[in-house]
């Protein structure tokens, strides 16, 4: 079984974010593999594990992505793939296009996924990928079987539970409880050092440049909490404060 996984790398969730310029900063700040893009390895080493086949790893992004791409490799996948390229748009339909010239030359019998980033949290990528390579998508899988050329999947659907029966090849996106991501061993980074590991440009994929259709047209970060307030007194007389510091000062009602 041949087994792609999407993989982004993302900020380490426990990072202050800083801006300058209107920009972050990534100035001494740690990288990570996007959280739930790691359940989605997993899988795909366990799937492949079962089944035999391969998994490769490819992500859409700058040259420090090769970091997030080779601990995969320590996990467990056999192959990664780095499309670098600064024609590559910011936005998810920009990525989704360079991904889907990537994946129209290979060969793959399922393709797994974070359900969505931690940095912009848009979970758009993986759908409009499907899109692109018309195959069936299920998000926020929460278990998964292969058997027999389809796929039998389990997502959370707001605190409810669906079952989806699709036929291969399809793109699966991992949620929090699909499976616990393992800690890359010291040999499997000793092994991941001589994995194959390809970095490309658009230029090997058929493309000259994929713009954005989307523009930021501002960043910046939430004021400050205030201080909370504790009303006291009567319950009659605290409801009526309340009501009044919501209309006059939180402006909410």
């Amino acid at each position: 079984m041949d087994i792609i996984v999407l993989l982004k790398q993302t900020f380490d969730t426990e990072e202050k974010i800083v801006l300058e310029n209107g920009q972050i900063s990534e100035d001494g700040v740690k990288f990570v593999i996007n959280p739930y893009d790691e359940y989605a390895v997993e899988q795909a080493i366990q799937l492949r594990d079962e089944q035999g086949g391969k998994v490769v790893v490819v992500s859409a992004g700058p040259e420090r992505s090769a970091e997030a791409l080779r601990s995969a490799l320590a996990m467990g996948a056999d192959e990664a793939v780095l499309i670098n390229d600064e024609r590559i748009g910011g936005d998810e339909h920009a990525v989704a296009q360079a991904l889907h010239a990537f994946l129209s030359r290979e060969t793959y019998d399922l393709l797994l996924g974070g359900n969505f980033s931690v940095d912009n949290g848009a979970g758009q990528v993986a759908v409009r990928l499907a899109t692109l390579l018309r195959i069936p998508h299920v998000s926020s899988i929460t278990k998964l079987e292969i058997a027999g050329g389809k796929a039998t999947a389990h997502r959370d659907a707001e605190g409810d539970l669906e079952v989806a029966e699709v036929t291969l090849p399809a793109l699966f996106t991992a949620q929090q409880g699909l499976n616990e991501p393992r800690y890359p061993s010291l040999q499997g980074i000793m092994k991941a050092k001589k994995k194959p590991f390809r970095e490309i440009t658009l230029d090997d994929i058929g493309l000259d440049a994929v713009e954005s259709r989307t523009e930021r047209v501002d960043l910046f970060l939430p004021p400050p909490r205030k201080a909370g307030k504790t009303l006291k007194g009567e319950p009659a007389q605290t409801a009526a404060e309340l009501v009044r510091l919501l209309r006059t000062e939180a402006k909410v009602i």
